[in-house]
C-alpha cells in the first residue's frame, strides 16, 4: 500500500517538479516510510516488554494469592489449637490445684 501510494505521489511530483526537486522529496518520502517502519518496530518491541511485565504482574499477584491462603489457613488452625489448649486447661487447672493440695497434705501431715 506505501508501495502505491509512494510511487503515485513521484509520478504526480514529477509532472510538477524538476528531476532534483523530485528525487530530494522522494528521499524524504522514503526515509519518512523508513522512520515510520522503525518506529513501529520500536512499538513492538514496546508492547512486548509490556505483555513480558505483565505477565510477571500476574505471577506475582497469583504467587501473592497463594500466601495469603496459606496464612488464613494457619491463622485458622492456630486459632482451632488456642481453643483446645483452653479447653484443657481449664479442665486440667482444678486438677493440678486438687493433687498440689493432696500432695501437700500428705507431705504435711
Amino acid at each position: 500500500m506505501y508501495g502505491c501510494a509512494l510511487h503515485l505521489m513521484e509520478v504526480l511530483v514529477r509532472v510538477i517538479m524538476s528531476d532534483q526537486d523530485a528525487q530530494q522529496l522522494s528521499s524524504l518520502l522514503k526515509d519518512i516510510r523508513d522512520n515510520q517502519k522503525l518506529q513501529l518496530d520500536r512499538q513492538a518491541e514496546a508492547l512486548a516488554l509490556q505483555r513480558e511485565h505483565y505477565t510477571f504482574i500476574q505471577r506475582q499477584a497469583e504467587r501473592h494469592e497463594r500466601i495469603q491462603d496459606r496464612a488464613e489457613h494457619i491463622q485458622v488452625k492456630g486459632a482451632q489449637l488456642m481453643a483446645v489448649a483452653r479447653k484443657t486447661l481449664f479442665v486440667l487447672l482444678p486438677i493440678v490445684t486438687l493433687l498440689i493440695v493432696y500432695v501437700s497434705w500428705l507431705i504435711l501431715r
